[in-house]
């Protein structure tokens, strides 16, 4: 076996090439288990005819994507989703942002660390996960994140959700869980069978009850993850 610790979970998972190699190894463990919770094991096969049907991705492209997505799937059986967006810790908080590609997520994270310096860090990048537990709502680090290598080992209670706009004015106001399902919904994977798309809902609907959502305009300067910090660490 080949083990790693993911989002709290324990995960049995192969691969062979540099990209999962070098973004898996910060997850890695040594711990006896006969029966880890998830496997993840993608054929040869599988990734060949994946390259075929998008010839612009190598091998080590769909290997990436394909244990990503293995994952996120298997996540809904353990009380939890992916969530599309940039994840920052601060004072032991994470504040996560997301929006259509393009908008500017990792951007604007990437200003909290300039802004805060060591007192910002970027838990993920593009693809953390959110876990419900007995005692909160947390965000946590995974191998998965995007086009960078920006990811951390962690698992931290969430401090807000925000939905990110550009503007060349910075402002952020308090949004009700109603307003922003559809948004949240268009930003993870919806699986295809009924109970999986069943425990996603459930899921959603207990994050945004219990997690203070924002919607926020940014311009890329400091002034905005202080703004973005102030309001939504209250």
């Amino acid at each position: 076996m080949n083990l790693h610790k993911i989002a709290g979970l324990l995960v049995d998972m192969g691969y062979k090439y540099e990209t999962m190699q070098k973004q898996a190894e910060a997850y890695k463990v040594d711990e006896p288990c006969d029966t880890p919770q998830m496997k993840i094991y993608i054929p040869d096969e599988l990734l060949l005819e994946k390259q075929k049907q998008e010839p612009n991705l190598t091998l080590d492209n769909c290997e990436y994507l394909y244990t990503g997505s293995a994952f996120y799937s298997g996540l809904l059986y353990f009380g939890g989703f992916m969530l599309h967006s940039s994840a920052v810790v601060m004072d032991g908080k994470a504040y996560l942002f997301t929006a259509d590609s393009g908008t500017g997520k990792s951007t604007h994270t990437s200003l909290w660390q300039k802004a805060f310096g060591d007192r910002a860090e970027i838990l993920n990048d593009d693809k953390p996960a959110i876990r419900i537990g007995e005692d909160g709502i947390f965000a946590c680090g995974t191998p998965w994140s995007g086009k960078t290598d920006k990811n951390v080992n962690k698992i931290v209670p969430i401090g807000a959700i925000g939905f990110l706009e550009r503007s060349q004015d910075n402002w952020i106001k308090r949004v009700q869980s109603g307003e922003v399902v559809g948004k949240l919904l268009k930003q993870t994977v919806r699986p295809p069978q009924m109970e999986e798309m069943d425990a996603l809902l459930k899921y959603v609907d207990i994050v945004l009850s219990k997690v203070p959502v924002y919607s926020l305009g940014v311009n890329m300067t400091e002034d905005a993850p202080k703004m973005a910090y102030r309001e939504m660490s209250k």
